[in-house]
């Protein structure tokens, strides 16, 4: 099946790239190019195309607002945004994906001329999201694990990547600042991506959200994003500890390693939540967490944008149950209400 693109940025090398690297993949057709917002608009509809490649800051209409106006236009376009490494670019960019965008590449990548490192990331990112079936509408209500299992939880772990912004915006937003258990957020994103991703959250939520820092402890009504380019790891104490070293994990950070101290930190006691993303990094970490005695749940292929890390926990055993994403927000919740002599202090 050949995947149609249309490719949308005010920078002439930028769509030349981008194009010489499609074009020349078995299953990519570049089916037409915009270098602003109301050539996009006025083009796309009529190439119908399967991908969109979206800058997000572009002169006159942004890359945010071209992306809202194709997904009124077509809500299940999928999107892959190109973000500049800026602050200002980073926030736009997680505005991006709690609008509907299904992932994005650094910019940044664009200025080295070593097109077979940035053909590879390119076609990593947009194989794994053209694979990926469309998430359902609808989900049937799939069985929960007792939450008097989850209710021992001292610590609650959630691992994401492609897609994991817009679920965990979800989640995070539906739970209250009683929330009783501490939990500790691993998103792969870039460096620079992570703060303004913690500090969106934070306004939207009413638990208190932010980026991780080392020698934190960890509290009942926390939410703590570990920092991009820093593996996080639990101490004992339920303290936070940051290290960039690669300590042979292909993501920094680490959900496996975030997962795997959190057991260590409290035995048994661990509830492991793994998102959407492509690859395999959860999966070792959410075995460690279930041979423990843990909960652990996955979101399942109905609501994920790529089932790529959940399929991976469920085929090595490391998943109590596989859930779609409403359901999982909806068992936190409840998870709450097993708590009823917690009171996390609101903010």
């Amino acid at each position: 099946m050949i995947r149609r693109v249309f490719v949308v940025d005010d920078s002439a090398f930028v769509r030349r790239a981008l194009s010489r690297i499609l074009d020349r993949s078995t299953g990519y057709q570049v089916v037409g190019e915009a270098a602003d917002g109301l050539e996009a608009l006025a083009r796309i509809p009529a190439v119908d195309p399967d991908l969109v490649t979206l800058d997000v800051a572009m002169p006159g209409m942004d890359g945010l607002q071209v992306l809202r106006a194709l997904l009124r236009w077509n809500p299940a376009l999928r999107v892959v945004m190109l973000s500049a490494h800026t602050r200002q670019g980073a926030a736009a960019t997680v505005e991006a994906l709690a609008a509907g965008a299904v992932d994005f590449i650094d910019k940044s990548a664009f200025n080295v001329m070593d097109l077979d490192s940035l053909r590879r990331e390119v076609l990593e990112r947009m194989n794994a999201i053209a694979r990926s079936p469309l998430p359902a509408a609808q989900t049937a209500p799939a069985v929960a694990p007792d939450i008097a299992a989850a209710a021992r939880s001292a610590l609650c772990v959630v691992g994401a990547s492609t897609g994991g912004p817009a679920a965990l915006q979800r989640i995070l937003e539906r739970l209250p600042a009683t929330f009783p258990i501490p939990i500790v957020v691993v998103q792969h994103m870039p460096a620079g991506f992570t703060r303004p991703f913690a500090e969106r959250l934070h306004g939207l939520c009413r638990l208190d959200v932010a980026e991780a820092v080392e020698g934190e402890r960890l509290a009942p009504g926390k939410v703590r994003i570990a920092p991009a380019g820093c593996h996080l790891r639990i101490t004992g104490n339920l303290a936070v500890v940051l290290s960039a070293e690669g300590a042979g994990a292909r993501h920094v950070p680490s959900i496996d390693l975030a997962m795997k101290s959190a057991e260590r930190a409290r035995p048994g006691r661990v509830l492991g939540i793994l998102l959407t993303g492509m690859g395999e990094d959860g999966a070792e970490g959410m075995l460690a967490i279930r041979a423990g005695g843990g909960v652990t749940i996955a979101e399942s292929e109905a609501s994920c944008v790529v089932y790529g890390m959940p399929r991976a926990a469920w085929e090595r055993g490391g998943v109590t149950c596989l859930l779609p994403l409403p359901e999982i927000a909806g068992y936190l919740q409840r998870l709450t209400a097993a708590f009823p002599a917690a009171s996390a202090a609101p903010r």
